[in-house]
């Protein structure tokens, strides 16, 4: 009988496996995860891993949009304010619209069946498109708002989610009472999150310790989530916004310790994660062949079925963003003015970067059995048919195109963050100098210091005014490529002196650790500027 650790060990393989294979094929890695998932599903006699929905909306969901808000530029994320609610609401709602129509008139489901439909494949995936714009060389505006959107868009689509399926399990369904539900939850989510937030500020302001700061940090969109959840809220939302909230907070409330603690423990999470769903994703092929095993529709229909409603989520897309992106502007002139628009070829990639991911899967998977009257809830594993093929088609197709789409419209990252990074570089460097002085004036006594410090301010600022006189764009060499030879030579040399020592016994672990950790950040610092 296989076991909750045989399982969870075989995830962890898989994981390191195909995250080698991904790095080495330069894939995408959530494409070669599911891929992956999916091939594993065909192995004769594999343990039946099934998917429970509440474990992705508990445990999964959380963790993976906090630090994604967290880490989101609260300045680009205001900005883009308009076309980010455009794409996470109206495309959102659109979409389902579209699905439901298409489900009920080409499909015969019920209308109602429809919207659940709909609600369930609208949303594009966070952790798609974060891992997809990572890993390619694009304009900060489009990565902003497409990691926007996926935070958003999730609460919109589950919020239409509830409501349709309320109204297919009771029968009933009340379009004003669902649009005040659905202000109420929405705004009731980011009270909730601006409140954890607010809560786990106080706590790292009054507390100065990396792994209990770090534990907090863990727990704050478990907390945000369910506590939201419990009072019929968006937890969604409340995550969100607590990562928002606390990400414009960190750099002032953390101390260096919890940021390099902490740094690499959420990066962890996330890489696991990100595998463990993705690769649970293609596992769920043997639950959607035994839905279909009781469908009396012949298979060529629902391929057919399959393919309209993927069709229908990618074209609907593009149908949208173009006209949501350029027809504000056009009709409110004075701002277009002091905010030019985006290039067709930026607007062509947010158009076509739609990949479908765990959310969708999870919400199929929850859906009842049966209604309230104890009969059959309609169209059940259709849905979750199509719902996994929709995850399939756009992950694989769109993810897979998307790379050579980028290449073809000759879109590149348009340099403005490595730009920002230049100026507030110099700025920092200047003004360090210039309280060098100061402090001369008030203690004479540590002139060798202060003239060491002023040396090394003076040559980082040549660095950066050099950089920019060179129109470089970016800061690829703070130091020359002799010096970075021969600092990381000398640190390897460090390195293993140290070592050799703990090794005759001269010195101790602890020793060997604490002075390792200084050559580690040494070296971390200049393979960054390289």
């Amino acid at each position: 009988m296989t076991s909750i650790a045989d399982i969870f060990v075989g995830l962890l393989l898989a994981v390191v496996v195909l995250a080698l294979l991904a790095r080495k094929l330069s894939m995408p890695y959530p494409i070669l995860f599911v891929l992956g998932g999916l091939a594993l599903s065909l192995i004769p006699k594999l343990p039946d891993v099934r998917l429970n929905p509440e474990l992705v909306f508990q445990f999964f969901l959380p963790p993976l949009l906090f630090p994604a808000a967290l880490f989101t530029s609260w300045r680009d994320f205001r900005a883009n304010l308009r076309p980010i609610a455009l794409l996470a609401v109206g495309l959102v709602l659109f979409s389902t619209l579209a699905v439901a129509l298409l489900a009920h008139y080409l499909m015969g489901l019920p209308l109602a069946v429809g919207f659940v439909l709909g609600a369930i494949v609208s949303p594009p995936d966070a952790i798609a498109a974060s891992a997809m714009a990572d890993g390619l060389k694009i304009p900060r505006r489009i990565v902003t708002i497409l990691e926007g959107e996926s935070l958003v868009n999730d609460a919109t689509a589950l919020v239409a989610y509830r409501f349709a399926l309320v109204a297919v399990v009771t029968g009933s369904f009340s379009l004003p009472q669902a649009g005040g539900q659905f202000i109420f939850m929405s705004l009731g989510g980011l009270l909730i999150g601006l409140l954890i937030g607010w809560l786990a500020e106080r706590f790292h302001q009054r507390v100065d310790d990396a792994p209990i700061e770090v534990t907090v940090s863990l727990l704050t969109p478990f907390v945000a989530y369910l506590l939201a959840e419990q009072l019929k809220l968006s937890g969604v939302l409340a995550v969100v916004t607590a990562g928002l909230y606390l990400g414009m907070r960190m750099p002032v409330l953390l101390s260096f310790k919890t940021r390099l603690q902490g740094g690499p423990v959420w990066e962890m999470v996330e890489f696991l994660l990100n595998g463990f769903v993705f690769i649970l994703i293609g596992l769920q092929l043997p639950s959607v062949l035994h839905a279909l095993s009781v469908q009396a529709v012949p298979f060529h229909r629902l391929l057919w079925y399959a393919l309209m409603v993927s069709l229908t989520v990618i074209l609907v897309r593009i149908f949208w963003v173009f006209p949501a992106i350029y027809l504000p502007r056009w009709i409110l002139q004075r701002h277009s003015k002091s905010n030019p628009a985006p290039r067709w070829r930026h607007v062509t990639i947010i158009a076509w970067t739609g990949m479908r991911g765990v959310l969708s899967l999870a919400a199929a998977l929850a859906l009842p059995l049966t209604r309230q009257d104890g009969t059959v809830f309609p169209g059940r594993d259709l849905i979750l048919f199509l719902t996994f093929t929709v995850i399939l088609v756009t992950l694989v197709v769109q993810g897979l195109s998307l790379p050579p789409l980028i290449r073809w419209l000759g879109v590149k990252d348009d340099g403005s963050s490595a730009s920002e990074e230049r100026k507030a570089r110099l700025k920092a460097n200047q003004e360090a100098l210039a309280s060098l002085s100061e402090i001369e004036e008030m203690d004479p006594a540590k002139e060798d210091a202060l003239q060491r410090l002023r040396i090394e301010y003076e040559d980082h600022i040549r660095q950066v005014e050099g950089a920019a006189s060179a129109n470089e764009g970016s800061l690829k060499r703070r130091f020359s490529s002799e010096y970075e030879r021969l600092s990381l030579a000398t640190l390897l040399q460090e390195r293993q002196t140290i070592i050799q020592l703990r090794n005759e016994d001269v010195i101790s672990d602890e020793v060997l650790r604490r002075i390792q950790r200084d050559i580690d950040l040494a070296e971390a610092r200049l393979a960054h500027h390289q």
